[in-house]
């Protein structure tokens, strides 16, 4: 299934049903008295998270979104049938803003959150509503009142615990891979992650946490190099960043020129999200180059007091002691207390 992360759509809640313009045919009674029935309330526009779902695509095949009318009212004081509210599921993590302003309308964060966006019309009374003592036989009735309708944005930002962030082909694929079932595409070029992946990380005593794999960013993401910022929103509800570098990434790359660039292009994108907590993962230390190269970089980490942890995704060292790392930061306590 693609993977469709921001979508474009029109919804409309129902119309009111009109009331109903009717009279008895009874002997003696003014036009046989006023029995016209109300109409129907119209559908309400609803918005509800649903887990089973990951992406917006079904909305973006079906831009327009709208609720039933409400019935029309009938004679012998027969009230019209309420409209069907239309429910419109989404993934968890989607904010629903409105298009012309940018207004945070919802922000679906739990499942099965749900959020009454537009009210259904109410339906109009009928003539039996205006009958009185002087007025017997009124002939009108009311119009349904129309329904509400907009153009919303929606944005889907992945929810996750922990976000992967890096140069492209420095090993994120590889690492979800290593912890967590998921299987993204790993190949030796650049961009070989064109969406994020989600993976749910074992740990011990039942334990689990989702870990999110962002494309890779480059010099220059925030004025659409390489593919953009586009994806760095899925990482703005992490808790906690880790930041994969390699030194041997290319022949003339520099992992401190990579770290610095990045958390630039972080800041750019989103003051908040380069505050984030971020550990230090330096990958691939199953080459030689990457070991000689690792006393030359740590000391930068330890001056900013910044945890760094050496790592194969490809062997597995030392990734016990990174997810240790990483149940503290989330949880606060040693696995033994839990």
């Amino acid at each position: 299934m693609k993977f469709i992360d921001e979508v474009k759509i029109h919804v409309k809640s129902g119309d009111g049903g009109a009331g109903c313009v009717s009279f008895r045919r009874e002997k003696f009674i003014p036009f046989g008295g006023p029995d016209g029935g109300d109409g129907g309330k119209g559908g309400d526009v609803i918005f509800r998270s649903d887990t089973a779902l990951t992406t917006l695509m079904d909305l973006r095949q079906h831009p327009h979104q709208k609720a039933e009318r409400g019935r029309n009212g009938m004679g012998k004081d027969r009230h019209g049938a309420n409209g069907d509210s239309l429910t419109i599921r989404v993934p968890v993590g989607t904010l629903v803003k409105d298009d012309e302003t940018g207004e945070v309308l919802a922000d679906l964060t739990e499942p099965d959150q749900t959020i009454v966006l537009l009210k259904g019309g109410r339906g109009g009374q009928g003539n039996a509503r205006f009958a009185t003592s002087t007025h017997k036989a009124p002939k009108f009735a009311q119009p349904g009142e129309p329904g509400q309708e907009c153009w919303v944005r929606l944005e889907l930002k992945l929810m996750a615990d922990v976000g992967l962030l890096g140069f492209p082909s420095v090993g994120k694929s590889s690492l979800i891979t290593k912890v967590s079932s998921a299987r993204p595409k790993v190949a030796d070029y650049p961009f070989t992650t064109l969406k994020p992946n989600l993976g749910v990380v074992s740990y011990k005593n039942y334990r689990t946490f989702v870990m999110a794999d962002i494309p890779g960013i480059i010099e220059g993401a925030h004025e659409g190099a390489g593919l953009g910022h586009r994806f760095l929103r899925h990482v703005e509800r992490t808790r906690i960043l880790l930041h994969l570098l390699d030194p041997c990434r290319e022949h003339d790359s520099n992992p401190l020129h990579d770290y610095e660039t990045l958390n630039r292009e972080l800041a750019m994108f989103s003051p908040e999200l380069a505050e984030k907590p971020q550990i230090v993962v330096i990958n691939k230390m199953d080459l030689p180059d990457v070991q000689a190269l690792l006393p030359e970089v740590a000391p930068y980490f330890a001056e900013r007091n910044i945890p760094v942890f050496p790592i194969s995704a490809a062997t597995g060292e030392g990734i016990p002691l990174l997810l240790d790392e990483i149940a503290r930061q989330l949880w606060g306590a040693p696995e033994e207390e839990w």
